[in-house]
């Protein structure tokens, strides 16, 4: 790839970096079709990020931010213009500058999610949903799970609070939906995600008890560091249909290059260019 002086940068915010598989799809992709751009990973802890986010906005060549844990529930704070997805999610993946200096955002995982298990066959309409994990990534896949129809939404987190008030916003944007939160029992449930980082480290703890899984469930990760995590292993081994964690990313490109102004393309011919490695 060649970088150059007219190269526009995105940037990709997020801690740890070690597993960011963003650069290994969008770069090819700029690369195959001509577009001079580049994304960088860039490591920022969460003391240092809300000043980083406005002097990384500064820079006269950036095109825009892609926004990963931890750090996707502060910038909504830092934001100037927020899309109603965010305001409901109380997260947000994606920033650029408006043409006044403003700061943009708006949030594309759960978007991407529910593309990607569609795909794959399962109607979400109806369905009764489990959501473990009520953070930025969680909140963006209930909010759009939600919008898609989904029947009843049961939300988990370590953080009891942080579901209750997911629940209570889900509630006001949808009131016939039916939400409950505080179990993360995946027994009577059509659809099972994990949104959280539980995977991410060799020997965490399953995010459920798989052993309460229905065969008949289909079973969604976020966790991207393994394309089969521990966690999918076990459910497939149950006989559970699956979507693994780059799919949603996948699902969710098209999107954000629309976002920042670049020409768009389907998943399909990301996933021909993508040099993704584990």
């Amino acid at each position: 790839m060649n970088i150059r002086g007219t190269t526009r940068l995105i940037a990709h915010i997020g801690y740890p970096t070690d597993t960011f598989k963003a650069p290994m799809i969008y770069n090819p992709y700029f690369e195959h079709a001509g577009v001079d751009a580049v994304v960088v990973p860039m490591g920022c802890a969460p003391s240092a990020y809300p000043a980083f986010l406005k002097s990384v906005f500064s820079l006269t060549n950036i095109l825009g931010a892609l926004v990963t844990m931890p750090h996707k529930v502060s910038t909504v704070a830092l934001l100037d213009e927020a899309t109603p997805a965010v305001r409901i999610a109380g997260s947000c993946n994606a920033v650029r500058r408006g043409r006044n200096g403003a700061l943009q955002g708006d949030l594309f995982d759960g978007e991407g999610f529910v593309r990607g298990v569609r795909r794959k066959g399962f109607k979400v309409e109806g369905a009764r949903a489990l959501v473990v994990g009520a953070g930025g990534v969680g909140a963006a896949i209930a909010a759009s799970l939600a919008h898609a129809g989904v029947a009843t939404l049961a939300l988990f987190d370590v953080h009891a609070e942080s579901a209750t008030r997911l629940g209570e916003r889900l509630r006001h944007h949808y009131p016939q939906l039916r939400v409950s939160a505080g179990s993360n029992d995946p027994a009577g449930h059509d659809l099972v995600v994990n949104a959280t980082p539980l995977g991410m480290k060799d020997g965490d703890p399953l995010p459920v008890d798989v052993a309460r899984l229905s065969p008949a469930a289909f079973v969604g990760e976020v966790v991207m560091k393994d394309e089969m995590t521990a966690f999918l292993n076990e459910a497939a081994a149950r006989g559970c249909r699956f979507q693994v964690g780059t799919d949603m990313l996948f699902e969710q490109v098209p999107a954000y290059l629309e976002f920042f102004g670049l020409p768009s393309t389907t998943p399909e011919e990301l996933r021909a260019l993508a040099k993704i490695s584990y």
